[in-house]
């Protein structure tokens, strides 16, 4: 989990998200009105649902290109819990909570760096097995 989370107003325009995302170099954007935790917002959904459609960046609320519900998942969550959650309900993005306040974010980059040391344990492995040839 990073702590380091990129949020916005709803009403902020979609176009300053954008330049706040841009400028964070993070791929989405939390929508919190208050303490309450509103929608986030991607990359796709930017391209999808303003590129593509042809929308004014500039008077188009982030809000009205928002996913919601979003996915979130509580500190205490395990962590076998959580990627299982984000495979399947095909997420990139967990927003982690604490009594229902947006405080970090698990992302699909955070899972495989997380699990890379296993994998190339495994891998190392398997290219040193030999089959006995009796």
């Amino acid at each position: 989990m990073h702590a380091d989370v990129l949020s916005v107003e709803p009403s902020t325009s979609a176009f300053d998200c954008a330049r706040r995302m841009a400028e964070s170099r993070k791929g989405y954007a939390v929508l919190v009105q208050g303490s309450q935790l509103q929608g986030i917002v991607t990359e796709w959904d930017f391209l999808a649902k303003v590129v593509a459609k042809g929308a004014d960046p500039a008077g188009t609320p982030v809000s009205a290109i928002a996913s919601s519900p979003v996915a979130t998942c509580e500190t205490e969550t395990p962590t076998h819990e959580v990627i299982e959650r984000m495979a399947r309900e095909e997420v990139r993005r967990m927003v982690v909570t604490q009594q229902g306040r947006v405080v970090g974010m698990i992302t699909s980059k955070d899972v495989i760096r997380a699990f890379r040391p296993y994998i190339d344990r495994i891998s190392a492995d398997i290219s040193g097995y030999q089959p006995s040839l009796t």
